[in-house]
């Protein structure tokens, strides 16, 4: 059942376990990979919580929150930030690989550029860049984050994906520019955590659900870090 503690006349902390998220029909990545969600789902959090009409509906409030692995646990403060909802730092997750016998799904593929902003778009596009693209799967997420944990790029970005009910991270290497890991440290890493996966780039774009973009491994660091 959802918690809640007034800390101060300013700021009120509710816990929310994974059942109580479940009830609402959204996950913990769900709010990571979506921000308009997020917005909204705060607010809807806000109104349950608020009895006694502290926050009025026209004061601006700033959100945070530290997810783990029971559930949630979010911060609602007044703020004086004009703007209303504050910041929140989401953006927007060969050789052989890992144990399966399946192929690996690695550089047989072009990248798309559209979706990148300015500063990365030119590096893709340009054909004096040497990049590397891997595809893998993760058995679940809890290995995913270990994975992450771990696996400090130095230059690359680095995709989450959901699809078919399963967890894909697609790295894409600037090896020019890798210096502490080598491309192989990279896919030796990955193989204790992850398997070669047939899916490609077009699939998971096509009908998978990007859950983070560019900084997937930086970004789960900062929820999930141990």
């Amino acid at each position: 059942m959802m918690e809640m503690d007034r800390l101060n006349e300013n700021t009120i902390r509710v816990i929310l376990s994974t059942e109580d998220l479940q009830e609402r029909g959204v996950t913990v990545l769900d709010l990571l990979g979506n921000k308009k969600q997020i917005e909204s789902f705060f607010y809807s959090i806000l109104d349950e919580v608020d009895k006694d009409h502290v926050f009025t509906n026209n004061e601006p409030v700033t959100f945070q929150i530290m997810p783990n692995k029971e559930g949630l646990e979010l911060l609602i403060s007044k703020s004086d930030d004009s703007e209303g909802t504050g910041s929140l730092p989401l953006n927007g997750l060969q050789d052989s690989v890992g144990n399966n016998d399946n192929n690996s799904n690695l550089d047989d593929e072009k990248v798309g550029t559209e979706e990148y902003d300015s500063e990365t778009a030119p590096y893709l596009n340009d054909p004096d860049t040497p990049t590397k693209t891997v595809i893998v799967e993760f058995k679940d997420f809890e290995d995913y984050v270990q994975l992450a944990n771990l696996l400090r790029l130095e230059s690359g970005i680095s995709n989450l994906w959901e699809y078919d009910n399963k967890y894909y991270l697609q790295l894409i290497l600037f090896t020019d520019e890798m210096h502490e890991m080598t491309y192989s440290d990279v896919l030796a890493l990955l193989s204790e955590y992850s398997f070669k996966t047939k899916v490609t780039a077009a699939v998971l774009s096509e009908y998978g659900k990007q859950i983070m973009s560019k900084t997937a491994l930086e970004l789960t660091r900062y929820y999930f870090g141990k």
